[in-house]
């Protein structure tokens, strides 16, 4: 939360400071991330994945783009959630446990660790016990705390939480569009029934943009 008494504070004093002192004082310079492109049949989605604080879970989903993994899997769930500011929820998408496409499961990184939140815009990985995270993501429509690691909850899936690994910075449109299409209620097994999608959306190639720029 923003505390306005410790901005206005900090904005009153930068002014009285001498010339150079916040360059030399200044905020760290914010972590380094590395853009993917998903190019869906709907449009193209941009993330920023965050390597320098989730360099594992990052590490992962850049490995998936660049080797090709994803291209021509789908987004194929939308979880609506009928409360809270609208629209609430995520959609899916990823490699479905392709054996063809899958690599080994990656060690779990705890947003407690990171400091990588589940806010609106935050693609996260899916998983089922923390540590057995492959090829599918999910990208959030709304904030979503309940999805972070909380280690005072008791039940140890719950301690660990999911792993947000970077953000959305261009194609929410996109994304809204996803959550919006049709919901085949008769699709899905379990507690995902009626949340997979009726047409699942093509990721037709997953990119980095300066190696797309050439194509």
């Amino acid at each position: 939360m923003i505390k306005r008494f410790a901005c206005f504070a900090a904005i009153f004093l930068g002014l009285l400071a001498p010339a150079g002192a916040q360059e030399a004082g200044g905020a760290p310079p914010p972590p380094q991330t590395t853009e993917v492109v998903l190019e869906t049949t709907l449009g193209p989605i941009t993330v920023a994945l965050e390597t320098e604080r989730a360099p594992v879970t990052a590490g992962n989903f850049l490995r998936y783009a660049e080797e090709g993994r994803f291209d021509g899997t789908v987004f194929y769930r939308a979880m609506h959630l009928a409360w809270g500011e609208q629209p609430n929820g995520l959609v899916q998408g990823g490699t479905q446990n392709d054996p063809g496409r899958i690599l080994a499961p990656i060690a779990h990184e705890p947003t407690n660790k990171t400091g990588i939140r589940h806010k609106a815009g935050t693609i996260s990985m899916a998983r089922y016990a923390p540590g057995t995270a492959t090829g599918d993501f999910s990208i959030m429509l709304a904030d979503m705390p309940g999805l972070d690691a909380n280690p005072e909850r008791e039940d140890p899936d719950e301690q660990a939480g999911f792993a947000a690994f970077g953000r959305v910075t261009a194609g929410m449109d996109v994304v809204r569009a996803i959550f919006d299409a049709p919901i085949d209620p008769d699709r899905g097994e379990g507690w995902m029934k009626g949340q997979m999608l009726a047409e699942p959306v093509v990721i037709l190639r997953a990119y980095r943009p300066r190696a797309g720029a050439a194509d």
